[in-house]
């Protein structure tokens, strides 16, 4: 089957991983920690010489403050990401992720980029993506059912239930 995205770059693929994958536990883990008042959150890592270098999450410690404006009114997944502070691109788990790497000391070239809880990066993560030579981007198997808001049998509102 084949998948088609909102937005993927030429030449760029999305890769898939189960859920047992170790980096992939890492980046669920970072989007149950900041959950808080999040319809959808998500957690990034990234991965240089399989040690994790930086991790993200959307609007990380904001939304826990503030709330998103986003969830509030009910907005689409992939738009209206300049209501909210914590939404902003800037804010994304794959930006944030790439930026406490960088502030750790690591250069992101040169990584995999792990993304639990949605199933596509979007344009701008895509741009800041290339921008830092990440060099592969994975999402957990059937993620495109499990994440998208459309699909009938997500689990979107319900990814850690037991």
């Amino acid at each position: 089957m084949e998948i088609t995205y909102p937005f993927l770059p030429e030449g760029k693929k999305i890769s898939y991983v189960g859920q047992d994958d170790k980096f992939m536990q890492e980046a669920k883990a970072l989007a149950f920690q900041y959950r808080d008042g999040l319809l959808q959150p998500n957690g990034v890592v990234l991965v240089k010489d399989r040690l994790v270098i930086g991790r993200g999450s959307i609007g990380m410690n904001y939304h826990q403050k503030n709330g998103c404006e986003r969830v509030k009114h009910n907005v689409p997944t992939g738009v209206g990401y300049d209501l909210c502070p914590g939404c902003s691109y800037d804010n994304h788990g794959e930006a944030n992720a790439i930026k406490d790497a960088s502030q750790n000391g690591s250069d992101p070239s040169g990584t995999d980029i792990y993304l639990w809880g949605h199933w596509w990066f979007c344009k701008a993560c895509w741009d800041v993506m290339i921008a830092a030579g990440i060099r592969n981007g994975y999402v957990v198997e059937n993620s495109e059912i499990l994440f998208n808001k459309e699909h009938p049998n997500n689990i979107v509102g319900k990814q850690f239930k037991a």
